[in-house]
């Protein structure tokens, strides 16, 4: 060992760095610090990035004033899910979880309907099987609301008590479940 260390430059003198290209230490701490710091800063921007938005498209109707109302009233949470962003961002859309459950006011009111009607907190749904979950529409208000949620949430009925004040908010149309 003793003759190992012999054949090593020394780092205490002047020219005689291990890493000769380096000429001072200070330096080198410096540059790492920096480029730590930028690719810190970079990573941030990129994964900011990553966390995207719920795409979501917006109703006709979701300008309407009862829709602002009704936006209002979008619980902050439902069934223990965070509301995340939506994109585009509107009051008359939100959106819930990962698989997300969305919310979209301003489509269309149901007409009358021989479709079984759910009552839920003294509110109408109407539901409609979908592929990945049930989409259930106010039922007895203009402009309505639709709730979308996936299957992964079964069963699916059990989160529309989070959106009985939205649909109150909402004007009716005469229209009720029997």
């Amino acid at each position: 060992r003793a003759r190992q260390a012999r054949h090593r430059q020394d780092p205490g003198r002047r020219g005689h760095h291990p890493n000769p290209h380096l000429h001072r230490g200070a330096r080198l701490i410096r540059y790492r610090l920096r480029t730590t710091a930028a690719a810190l800063g970079a990573a941030a921007v990129v994964l900011s990035g990553c966390s995207s938005a719920v795409e979501v498209s917006v109703p006709a109707g979701g300008s309407t004033p009862a829709c602002e109302l009704a936006g209002a009233a979008f619980p902050a949470e439902v069934s223990g899910m965070p509301r995340v962003d939506t994109a585009p961002a509107s009051p008359a859309v939100a959106a819930w979880g990962d698989p997300a459950v969305i919310a979209r006011c301003g489509v269309g009111a149901a007409p009358p309907t021989d479709v079984e009607c759910l009552e839920v907190d003294g509110v109408g749904w109407i539901p409609q099987e979908l592929s990945d979950g049930i989409r259930f529409t106010s039922f007895g208000t203009d402009p309505a609301l639709e709730v979308l949620v996936p299957g992964a949430y079964s069963p699916e009925g059990l989160l529309l008590p989070a959106f009985a004040d939205a649909v109150r908010a909402l004007p009716g149309n005469g229209l009720a479940c029997r």
